[in-house]
């Protein structure tokens, strides 16, 4: 895991104002845990999309391209991109479906599916590291407040 640098006192940039703004610290916190997720995703030559698409694959076969993008909230011309890599790499593959021959379903390969065991497992571990001394109580609530604000962020009221 990557620690900041603490600032010299001469080069030190004051963040006081942003530090009030909870969007300002998940942020910080959101670069952080991502620049080192994408240290633990490199040897698998993965990147967080296409962990997350793969992921979601293995998780649900013969999931649709489209609903693969509406699931990671990706465009789906970008989407096509992501697919093609994974594809490329022999970790799923690309069925046509029968009842609609404009639809693909995705389905993971052996070798995509020892990927992703390998990587779910690395993403755990990584996890479990970055959540020493926060009790399980605190994570829940991270987790409900990250929920609210997804969807007040949406106007999502329910």
């Amino acid at each position: 895991m990557r620690t900041a640098r603490p600032p010299t006192q001469a080069t030190r940039i004051s963040d006081d104002t942003l530090r009030r703004f909870i969007g300002y610290h998940l942020k910080r916190a959101s670069n952080a845990v991502l620049g080192d997720l994408a240290r633990v995703l490199r040897p698998f030559e993965l990147r967080m999309i296409t962990y997350t698409a793969l992921v979601l694959i293995v998780d649900n076969p013969g999931l649709r391209q489209s609903q693969l993008a509406d699931a990671m909230d990706v465009e789906r011309p970008n989407l096509v991109v992501i697919v093609d890599e994974l594809e490329r790499r022999g970790l799923i593959t690309r069925d046509k479906v029968p009842t609609d021959r404009r639809a693909h379903a995705l389905r993971p390969t052996p070798t995509g599916k020892k990927l992703y065991g390998r990587a779910v497992k690395a993403v755990t571990a990584h996890e479990a590291a970055l959540l020493q001394g926060i009790t399980p109580e605190a994570q829940g609530l991270v987790v409900q407040a990250a929920i609210q604000l997804q969807k007040n962020a949406i106007g999502d009221e329910t």
